[in-house]
């Protein structure tokens, strides 16, 4: 990741500036340093923190292939946050915050389509055969979902996490995207409630400065996932391209090795008592070799792909030894909801009832389908 930001850099933003102490939210007390002149003032070194926790939450989210929504319709954050999103090719919501939009997202995808089939219409020649009255309608249609619509044009199931700025004023978003299990990332000023949000950014959400610093970070941290992603999938193409080269070479190597073997067939017999013995040694030897060959340790899965399953659900459960999709496939959920109220109270509204089938969805390597059941289902819920 790049450099980490420093106290003095966010001082200098503005990112410490809260409202006025009789606006307070006391829910955010433990994030206020001092009150001064009337205004309370944010502790920076907790925002430092927090923000790097977030960091590494997201840039996980980014790294596993999961699309993570920006939502921003205030006016000082609108344009900072379409151009610095954009720049990392994830969706954002700038203008209204379309009701049922993760709650209802089958409708909102009806919507998208219904934008592609105009384009389709005026690449096909269809557009031309309708009347004067019925271009303008379309074209004010097609520019009115371009408008509220067209940044998440790409995102075609719920996202895997959900950034706000500003929780109070996207209060609708916050409840859709915890009805739905999906994290929450927000920048949360001292007027907020930061109880609902899964990671906490105390800072000052009113500035311009102060919330082009904290997207800078952050979406910088989605950059570094993305890329870590890239270089994953390069790794594999090449691992793949060197065993397939390896693969002739070995195919024509194979009747050369069968000759060598079968020629020691055609030299004189050993007398048998020898022949006996040699084999009965070598079992002897190898025997404990093998035993201590066999057990492998399993490679851990990403269980974030299960939909429901956040980065603090995903690490509860991998504590506790379900760490593969083979075996959260095998829990019970009743035992996996004791385990997620155990590791935080927060977790405790999770319902990881569809999570076995999803795991071994994913643990049979039925990846198409696991994405179809998941656009269907709403967050993992059946």
């Amino acid at each position: 990741m790049a450099s980490k930001i420093e106290v003095k850099d966010l001082l200098e933003a503005g990112v410490h500036f809260g409202h006025l102490t009789r606006k307070w939210n006391p829910n955010m007390s433990p994030y206020i340093y001092m009150e001064r002149n009337g205004i309370h003032v944010i502790n920076l070194y907790k925002t430092v923190a927090k923000l790097d926790e977030a960091n590494e939450a997201l840039k996980k989210i980014a790294a596993s292939g999961r699309k993570i929504l920006f939502v921003a319709t205030k006016k000082q954050a609108k344009d900072i946050v379409a151009d610095k999103v954009s720049k990392v090719n994830m969706p954002y919501i700038t203008e209204r915050w379309p009701g049922g939009m993760l709650t209802n997202f089958v409708t909102i995808r009806k919507a998208v389509k219904k934008m592609a089939a105009i384009d389709r219409m005026k690449k096909d020649g269809t557009f031309n055969t309708l009347s004067k009255k019925e271009r303008l309608q379309v074209d004010r249609l097609r520019a009115k979902l371009e408008k509220n619509l067209g940044s998440i044009a790409d995102m075609t199931r719920l996202p895997g996490a959900i950034f706000i700025v500003d929780t109070m004023r996207e209060h609708i978003a916050v409840k859709e995207a915890q009805k739905l299990n999906i994290p929450i990332f927000a920048m949360v000023d001292t007027n907020s409630d930061p109880r609902p949000i899964d990671y906490v950014i105390p800072a000052n959400d009113d500035a311009g400065k102060s919330i082009e610093a904290i997207m800078t970070e952050v979406t910088q941290a989605v950059a570094d996932g993305l890329s870590e992603r890239k270089n994953d999938k390069q790794e594999e193409k090449e691992a793949k391209a060197t065993t397939e080269a390896e693969a002739p070479a070995a195919k024509a190597a194979a009747p050369v090795e069968a000759k060598e073997a079968a020629e020691p067939k055609k030299e004189a017999p050993a007398p048998k008592a020898e022949k006996a013995e040699a084999p009965v040694e070598e079992k002897v030897e190898e025997a404990p070799v093998k035993a201590k060959a066999e057990p492998k340790a399993e490679k851990a899965d990403d269980l974030t792909k299960i939909e429901g399953a956040g980065p603090k659900a995903a690490e509860a459960l991998v504590n506790k030894g379900i760490d593969t999709f083979a075996k959260l496939a095998k829990a019970d959920p009743e035992k996996i909801k004791e385990i997620l109220t155990e590791a935080s109270s927060r977790m405790a509204h999770l319902d990881p009832t569809s999570w076995p089938k999803q795991a071994q969805m994913a643990a049979d390597g039925k990846w198409d389908e696991l994405k179809e059941w998941q656009d269907n289902a709403k967050g993992g819920v059946e």
